[in-house]
């Protein structure tokens, strides 16, 4: 597995390999599929999900020499999502409820730019981040977005973690 700095392929992420003086090897838009694997041609069913750009690249250079001398391969991700353990999920009332490829240094601000910030509905200064913490204890951080947000009170602005959720519950009238 790769360390927690570099970026690691998940399912759903869009991959470009790019196969060195052999462009009819070469793939330029190439999703991982749900199982976290991918096929190019001469190689099917290579596991993707859970490795970096680089160690795929040197497994299917490994998987061609039998095909191809010395082969050279580059894979580029063009499009990202992530493991599912390394995601943010946004839920509840956010304009764009979605899940969001964790960066670091990522944090509620960033999380809330992304998702086009609260409806009209929402009751974001009873918004939770909910975290697993290690040994799988759950840990829920309240967070006010709407002083965040509207008031620009940036000690709201906490830093989010990989596997986040972030939940915004409705305002009831």
């Amino acid at each position: 597995m790769a360390d927690n700095a570099a970026y690691v392929v998940g399912p759903g992420d869009t991959l470009s390999v790019f196969v060195y003086r052999s462009p009819e090897l070469s793939v330029p838009d190439l999703p991982v599929r749900p199982d976290g694997r991918i096929s190019v041609p001469l190689i099917e069913d290579i596991v993707a999900a859970g490795k970096t750009p680089t160690q795929l690249a040197r497994e299917i250079e490994s998987r061609l020499k039998k095909y191809v001398k010395d082969p050279s391969v580059t894979v580029i991700v063009r499009g990202f999502v992530g493991p599912l353990d390394r995601q943010v999920k946004v839920i509840g009332e956010a304009t764009e409820p979605v899940a969001l490829p964790y960066r670091d240094h990522m944090t509620v601000l960033d999380v809330m730019i992304a998702t086009k910030g609260l409806t009209k509905f929402a009751a974001g200064n009873s918004a939770i981040i909910v975290r697993r913490e290690p040994g799988g204890k759950q840990a829920k951080i309240p967070v006010r977005l709407n002083d965040l947000v509207k008031d620009g009170d940036i000690s709201q602005n906490v830093e989010m973690a990989p596997g986040d959720t972030l939940i915004i519950p409705q305002t009831w009238f």
